[in-house]
């Protein structure tokens, strides 16, 4: 199910009712707690925040001409889904959030490369995804996207 949408409040008005709630609230966590410097915007049928191309001209290697992606949150047909390219790219702070997420939630993590699914909606750690989004800043994003991502 991919939403095309221009803003947060356009995004959550068409995704299922019983959703909506949580996924603004998921989306406060992590906007209300990111460091300084990311934009909020959407794309590729998810909600997200990136690197502006003010601040990192090179833009993301795989869609030239557009901000380096961060984190994205999207309403999939089964789960809400939570994209951190950061988690992917870092080993340490992937391992923080695997320790930290049964401490929680009751339930087990479900999780990719870079995506945590939420299938529940009545368990979804609302602080630790907050505490997630103040652990890297932009600086630190670009770096470990240099060293890990970009072509040389």
């Amino acid at each position: 199910m991919q939403i095309l949408s221009a803003s947060i409040d356009d995004y959550i008005s068409q995704i299922p009712e019983e959703r909506q709630e949580i996924f603004r609230k998921i989306f406060d966590a992590i906007n209300d707690n990111l460091p300084d410097g990311f934009s909020q915007g959407s794309g590729y049928g998810m909600i997200g925040w990136a690197v502006p191309l003010e601040t990192y001209p090179a833009g993301y290697h795989c869609t030239p001409g557009s901000p380096l992606p961060f984190i994205s949150i999207a309403s999939q047909k089964n789960f809400i889904a939570l994209y951190h390219m950061g988690m992917y790219a870092s080993p340490e702070l992937l391992n923080w959030f695997v320790e930290e997420y049964p401490k929680c939630s009751k339930r087990k993590l479900d999780m990719g490369k870079s995506c945590v699914r939420f299938k529940k909606m009545d368990d979804i750690p609302l602080e630790l995804l907050a505490e997630l989004s103040k652990k890297m800043t932009v600086e630190e994003w670009i770096d470990i996207y240099e060293i890990n991502f970009k072509k040389k």
